[in-house]
């Protein structure tokens, strides 16, 4: 008799086991990547269900209800990630993390209260480190829309600085590493955290307006990147009709590989290449939207070929600047190969600020640059 009732009671635990398994599994909704509640920031292509993307920066937004997400992605290499739960992005993510397989499960957040929740996700490494597909996000309650744009919007132009190359590295002669290359720690983050703007990035290591560094790649610059989708491959072309913005002003800060290993372009290969660039951007958003040309302290010239260049263009609301050696010290400034660190990010955003400011009417407001 004892024996039936352990039986009966164990037939009775494993179904009412069984029952709250799969409650639980009815619970999880899994969504698409592509639904239009999700909202992403950045160059991506939609496939069906599946939104793609390689440049640095790229982010996206999700908002749900529910104590758990998580998203099903692929990657090609090795991406790294930042994330935020339930506050905007700033210099210090929740998380960080890479993503390196295919058809993986990513928990993003679990354990959360009852309620409305919203995670940030940021690409934080380049092209050339993977390129990253969004499946699906499969959450314990119901995908909401996202929280919406910001009403200002920065674009910006550039090479390994504004990758964020070597920005979490302690030493000037640290090698290059994936890990700690971080794009929201870059003058372009920092700028845009200022001014409460979105922004997305079309960077890539090593490139110039007419000379990419040590001449790798001749031919192939950074004005031909621009008019692509993805970061790493020529086609598809970018189609910025169909896009999800329109940025307010458009940063440029390139000519560092154009005369690095002590060589330069001609000027007038780089004034051709420079006003093509140009071109391309007020045809992309209207010759109404500001543009900033910065120059580095590559070289004492480089200022004057990015001057001459807007010069002779002939086209209006564009202005420039020049970044000079004394804008951060070549010490405790530095991060990985001789790029600047946070800090040296914090000391060229803090130049660039007061342009953006007079070129978009935003008032500058007395609060730390971070």
């Amino acid at each position: 008799m004892h024996k039936s009732i352990f039986i009966l009671m164990t037939v009775f635990g494993l179904v009412f086991c069984a029952d709250l398994e799969a409650k639980k599994i009815k619970e999880m909704i899994e969504t698409p990547a592509s639904d239009t509640r999700i909202e992403y920031t950045g160059r991506t292509l939609v496939e069906g269900s599946d939104v793609t993307y390689d440049w640095s920066g790229v982010y996206f937004r999700v908002k749900f209800n529910g104590p758990y997400l998580a998203m099903k992605c692929s990657d090609t290499k090795n991406c790294w990630f930042n994330l935020w739960i339930d506050k905007e992005m700033s210099p210090t993510a929740d998380r960080k993390f890479m993503v390196a397989a295919k058809d993986t499960l990513v928990v993003l957040a679990e354990g959360l209260g009852k309620g409305e929740h919203e995670v940030i996700l940021q690409k934080r490494t380049e092209g050339e480190q993977g390129r990253f597909t969004v499946h699906s996000f499969v959450s314990e309650g119901e995908i909401l829309q996202a929280s919406g744009r910001k009403d200002r919007h920065i674009e910006f132009i550039g090479d390994s600085y504004t990758c964020g190359y070597g920005t979490e590295s302690g030493d000037k002669n640290d090698p290059f590493l994936a890990e700690t290359e971080n794009c929201n720690l870059t003058y372009a983050a920092i700028c845009s955290r200022y001014f409460g703007a979105d922004f997305n990035l079309v960077s890539h290591s090593g490139q110039g307006i007419a000379r990419n560094y040590d001449n790798y790649g001749p031919g192939y610059h950074m004005p031909h990147r621009y008019t692509q989708l993805f970061n790493t491959t020529k086609e598809p072309l970018w189609e910025s009709d169909k896009a999800a913005y329109t940025p307010d002003v458009v940063v440029i800060y390139l000519g560092t590989n154009d005369f690095s290993t002590s060589q330069q372009p001609s000027e007038l290969s780089f004034r051709n290449n420079y006003i093509t660039l140009l071109q391309s951007i007020k045809a992309n958003y209207g010759s109404e939207i500001p543009i900033l040309c910065m120059a580095s302290p590559a070289d004492p010239y480089l200022y004057d070929y990015v001057r001459n260049a807007v010069v002779v263009s002939g086209l209006k609301n564009v202005a420039y600047m020049a970044v000079s050696n004394q804008a951060h010290n070549y010490e405790s400034d530095l991060g990985a190969s001789w790029h600047p660190n946070y800090q040296g990010h914090v000391k060229v955003a803090s130049c660039m600020i007061p342009y953006i400011s007079t070129l978009t009417g935003w008032e500058m407001e007395e609060k730390p640059y971070r």
